[in-house]
């Protein structure tokens, strides 16, 4: 989308902002027993609370507060020794009681931030704070199927199922620090990352268990006042938060520049067509009539739980990241691979406590053994092969044992099946020849036995020396130290 020429004295900056809906992996509802598990038949997890039948009244499910708590900690929140629960109003298919219980003006958490890394394109990495607003419980909605073809509105009916009634969510609303689409991204994936890492969520966004929702303004200048706000619903992934702040700024810029007023309202990004569509203009918070919920007490967070909870929390990305580089010497690019995912950091970290070479593990641990685990669907946590076992494998290569061609080789079976590298080694007499006087005594055999290669060498046919490797090669069969041996031939052929 070009944006027009009259807009060339303003330098145009996106005020962006996101709102995080992440799902507590609970077992049971926030405010009943009913099962949270995904996938199953529709209408099969509810229950009167879910209903809000007469007679049923909720009450809150304690692990939640305890995950709520330790996101919040997580991302540097201050946690609100009371709070309370709120009704707020509104009615929708997928919502049975007509309203949803929230946290309205006294959220559990407040005032926070997270550090991302900002790589924008031809710029060097920097690391950027992000303010958090608020960190707040609520309950989630059922789920809408839109079903059979209709020209006019897509469908002929719909179904609802209420299974999703109910799952206990943590609402994170982000202050309006970030400034392009790719902050935006690199904002929701550490936020994924971390909530992964307190275990407090699976963050499977194909499965709605992490759901972004961003509001979008555009000003001329970096100064200027902020403009208004429009919120793009309906993003699955990472590249789509990207690709659907990047269209809306366009836009919001084209239609300022026309002379066009921006509408507060709620947009869809339609992936199929890369562009956002108008869904419904944007209700205000007194819209909802919000109200003290009457069926639940306030909640009292003290200190000497709340520092019980601060101390359970990992040792988070971004905290490694840094320590990975300053203490490890590792580059950013792999401090950040290797801390992606907790249980790959955990294995990394149980590999360096074993006495390994930091950087040689990384290198195993970012290609051969990230091929594998993609491969079969595996996390660090569920090889038999263990750090231990792998710091045993680096060291057969350091030491000269086998290559490092061997040591591919055995990789699969290894992390298939476990067991000792040096004692597979062993077992298969793939110990690399690496004494030089039985190497040399090997050059000087093939030398003798092919005195019309040597003299081709030695007037200049240099590529000769490729079949004299292949045949030391072949006597040694792949056991010889390929470096050792080259030194070898190359002294002798030049006589």
């Amino acid at each position: 989308m070009a944006v027009a020429a009259g807009q060339k004295h303003h330098h145009w900056v996106p005020v962006i902002g996101l709102e995080t809906h992440v799902q507590l992996a609970t077992r049971s509802k926030i405010f009943s027993p009913s099962a949270t598990a995904f996938g199953d038949a529709p209408n099969t997890h509810v229950d009167p609370v879910v209903f809000g039948l007469p007679g049923s009244l909720p009450v809150l499910n304690a692990r939640v507060l305890e995950f709520a708590v330790k996101a919040g900690l997580a991302i540097n929140c201050h946690i609100a020794e009371h709070s309370k629960f709120d009704r707020k109003q509104y009615f929708y298919p997928d919502l049975p009681k007509n309203y949803q219980i929230s946290q309205y003006d006294q959220p559990i958490a407040r005032e926070g931030w997270l550090e991302i890394a900002v790589a924008e394109k031809g710029q060097p990495t920097i690391n950027k704070r992000i303010g958090i607003e608020r960190l707040h419980m609520e309950e989630d909605a059922g789920k809408l199927l839109h079903v059979g073809a209709d020209q006019l509105s897509g469908s002929t009916h719909s179904l609802v199922d209420y299974n999703r009634a109910g799952v206990p969510l943590v609402e994170i609303v982000s202050k309006p620090d970030l400034r392009s689409g790719r902050e935006a991204a690199s904002y929701a994936a550490e936020l994924r990352r971390i909530m992964r890492y307190l275990g407090v969520s699976d963050g499977n966004m194909q499965e709605g268990s992490l759901r972004c929702d961003v509001n979008i303004s555009v000003r001329p200048s970096e100064d200027a006042p902020f403009g208004t706000k429009v919120e793009i619903k309906n993003m699955n992934s990472f590249s789509a938060i990207q690709k659907a702040c990047d269209y809306e700024f366009k836009r919001q810029v084209q239609a300022v520049v026309a002379g066009e007023a921006i509408v507060q309202e709620t947009r869809l990004w339609d992936e199929g067509r890369q562009c956002t569509k108008s869904m419904r203009k944007k209700e205000g918070s007194s819209d909802y009539r919000y109200f003290p919920e009457p069926d639940l007490g306030p909640i009292h967070v003290s200190v000497s739980q709340r520092q019980a909870w601060q101390a359970e929390l990992p040792e988070l990305p971004a905290a490694r990241r840094h320590r990975y580089g300053q203490e490890l010497g590792l580059s950013e690019y792999d401090a950040r691979l290797l801390t992606d995912e907790r249980p790959m950091a955990d294995y990394f970290e149980a590999a360096v406590a074993a006495k390994g070479n930091p950087k040689a593990v990384a290198n195993w641990l970012m290609g051969d053994l990230s091929a594998y685990l993609n491969a079969h669907k595996l996390s660090a946590d569920q090889l038999p092969f263990t750090p231990a076992r792998l710091v045993e494998l680096v060291g057969l290569v350091e030491s000269n044992t086998i290559s490092g061609k061997t040591a591919k080789e055995l990789l699969p079976e290894l992390l298939a099946n476990g067991g000792s590298p040096a004692a597979l080694v062993e077992q298969r007499g793939l110990t690399m020849v690496s004494d030089p006087a039985q190497l040399t005594a090997l050059v000087e055999e093939l030398l003798a036995a092919h005195p019309k290669e040597v003299e081709q060498f030695r007037q200049g046919k240099t590529k000769v020396k490729g079949f004299f490797v292949g045949q030391l090669i072949k006597k040694t069969r792949g056991k010889a130290d390929p470096k050792l041996a080259n030194q070898l031939l190359a002294d002798a052929l030049k006589g």
